[in-house]
């Protein structure tokens, strides 16, 4: 079974694809072909994911899925939200997706503030084609954590270095991808997807 999984992000692709049945065989954008800047417009985690998701299969006439994170902080309402890749872009001249700088403003935003609690949210939309009909359906994977003080550990990526999940006295970035890749947002929405894949597969 093939599928196409809409992003090109390396540390994604390797997660997933670890995560999934070996007999899955997960596609990036690269390798069918599409370069398109696909438009992420919606207002939620799963208006996102849907509509890269949607784009994909429409266009290209094959399975996809895509996802979309958000890292929640309480006690800032919620942010960064769905503009968690893009945090620091919002309002100043950094790069969309640096996360160095993603981290630096959210550790001043949150500054002293002993309210350290977050939760990463993951959902994943899968648009399924099978002869000639397309089903839509959504994964969802939840990690509650907090924000530390300062950056941790070198492996991961995003918010990785600065976020702690519960039962853990380690940051992500410092827990390596063996025991995340186990516990995450993104591996525990994965795993409902791959039970899904796994019992439809044809």
């Amino acid at each position: 079974m093939k599928i196409v999984f809409a992003t090109n992000n390396q540390h994604k692709l390797e997660e997933v694809r670890q995560i999934l049945d070996t007999e899955i065989v997960v596609l990036s954008l690269e390798d069918i072909g599409c370069h398109e800047d696909i438009p992420e417009t919606g207002t939620t985690l799963e208006e996102n994911a849907l509509q890269k998701a949607d784009y994909v299969a429409t266009k290209y006439g094959i399975s996809c899925f895509a996802d979309d994170t958000g890292l929640e902080v309480e006690a800032l309402d919620g942010e960064p939200g769905i503009y968690s890749a893009r945090y620091a872009a919002m309002d100043s001249n950094h790069l969309s997706h640096d996360s160095e700088a993603n981290m630096a403003k959210l550790l001043f935003k949150l500054g002293e503030n002993n309210n350290r609690r977050a939760r990463f949210r993951t959902i994943i939309a899968l648009v399924e084609l099978k002869e000639d009909v397309c089903t839509r359906h959504f994964f969802q994977g939840i990690v509650n954590g907090e924000i530390t003080r300062k950056r941790s550990g070198c492996e991961g990526f995003g918010y990785d270095p600065i976020f702690r999940p519960d039962g853990y006295d380690k940051t992500f970035a410092e827990l390596g991808a063996e025991i995340k890749n186990k516990i995450s947002h993104r591996a525990r929405a994965t795993q409902e997807l791959a039970e899904y894949l796994t019992e439809h597969q044809s």
